[in-house]
């Protein structure tokens, strides 16, 4: 256990039932309550809390549907579904859908105080090991970012300068450049490094779903809204929000993505009250914005509000000089996940690669290499 007191959110709509649970847990952890669904997943938005004890029959919102929102919105919340009376069908579906435990109203204090504390420890675990991803993650970031090239110095340079601060970076650049690994170095060198890096491609996104996905949705808003869900607004709250290829953003929804980066606040679709959030921005595209603005394309309020900090990836032929230090990562990286013992690509190969102007950039690089330890026979790959 962590020795930070874990809280625990009691959902119950019967009083007694509610005072019950948190009498019982009250002494081993911090307690907040709530009577229903949508005062729970309020409480949520605003707690952080690290436990849910719901009871599996709730008013409007129902238990298991409140599970499967929370397992979308709060994947790290470990989550324990209670009954008035056994009922195996419902178990079995609570833990189907990600439920910790399921357990009657009568089980005995003790009992249900292991199973929280449990609960908790296996929440420490999960953190943990998301921890140790995003180091890897980071790690391999710095990688795909290095080399000796002036063009990538100056780069890492403004990088490093503007890290801690919290004003908005403006990435621009060529796709296949590693805008997002970019973005996500800058997270990991930012004063909020541990909170969350929510990553968000819009031109991946169908546009019908884009306002949803960006700032969520409450149950019922429109055909096919069968639970609430969490934007990614939200979910960035206290960390980082990148939104890659913004350039590509539909106008109508242009002005209210201004707006929530102005007001830090934004509004789920169907819903009636505004919701703080704060965040660090960072967007990202390979459009030319000067352009698209003085075409109408792009409002030019936004443009000037994203661009505070412009920061220019160069395209792999601007930085040549880098090719044999990425090509050298990405044998390793696939050497070891085919396992295969190659050690490298020949002097000679990589001259001519050099030569070659990479329109796909990075990327491109990486497939090619994939492709080549994947096939050869020998420890070094030559032409």
């Amino acid at each position: 256990m962590s020795a930070r007191r874990k809280t625990v959110l009691v959902i119950d709509a019967n009083d007694e039932a509610r005072e019950r649970f948190s009498q019982t847990l009250r002494r081993d952890f911090r307690i907040v309550r709530a009577g229903s669904a949508e005062a729970g997943l309020a409480m949520m938005d605003r707690e952080d809390v690290d436990v849910l004890v719901a009871d599996v029959r709730l008013p409007g919102l129902g238990g298991l549907d409140l599970l499967q929102v929370v397992r979308e919105n709060f994947p790290l919340v470990e989550v324990i579904m209670t009954s008035a009376a056994p009922d195996v069908d419902g178990a079995v579906r609570a833990i189907k859908l990600g439920a910790y435990h399921f357990l009657t109203k009568d089980t005995d204090p003790d009992v249900l105080r292991t199973l929280v504390h449990h609960a908790g420890e296996r929440q420490d675990l999960n953190r943990h090991v998301l921890t140790l991803r995003d180091a890897a993650g980071d790690a391999d970031a710095r990688e795909f970012i290095s080399g000796p090239s002036t063009a990538l110095k100056d780069v890492l340079e403004t990088v490093h300068k503007v890290a801690k601060l919290s004003a908005t970076v403006l990435i621009l650049g060529e796709s296949g450049t590693g805008k997002e690994l970019l973005a996500r170095l800058l997270h990991r060198e930012s004063a909020n490094a541990e909170a969350a890096f929510v990553a968000v491609n819009l031109a991946a996104i169908p546009r019908e779903l884009v306002e949803s996905t960006l700032f969520g949705h409450e149950k019922g808003s429109f055909t096919g809204a069968l639970q609430q869900r969490i934007g990614k607004f939200e979910l960035a709250h206290g960390g980082t929000l990148f939104l890659d290829e913004i350039g590509d953003l539909q106008p109508d929804l242009q002005a209210k993505l201004l707006r929530a980066i102005q007001e830090g606040e934004v509004e789920r679709v169907g819903g009636s009250r505004p919701v703080r959030t704060t965040f660090r921005l960072i967007a990202a595209t390979h459009v030319d914005l000067e352009r698209a603005v003085k075409e109408g394309a792009f409002r030019e309020d936004l443009y000037y509000r994203i661009n505070v900090i412009p920061v220019r990836l160069p395209p792999l032929r601007e930085r040549i000089e880098d090719l044999p230090v990425l090509a050298d990562f990405f044998v390793r990286r696939y050497s070891a996940r085919f396992h295969k013992d190659v050690r490298g690509i020949a002097e000679s190969t990589l001259r001519m690669l050099s030569h070659y102007w990479w329109p796909g950039n990075i990327r491109e690089l990486e497939n090619l290499v994939e492709r080549l330890v994947a096939v050869v026979d020998h420890e070094w790959i030559t032409d």
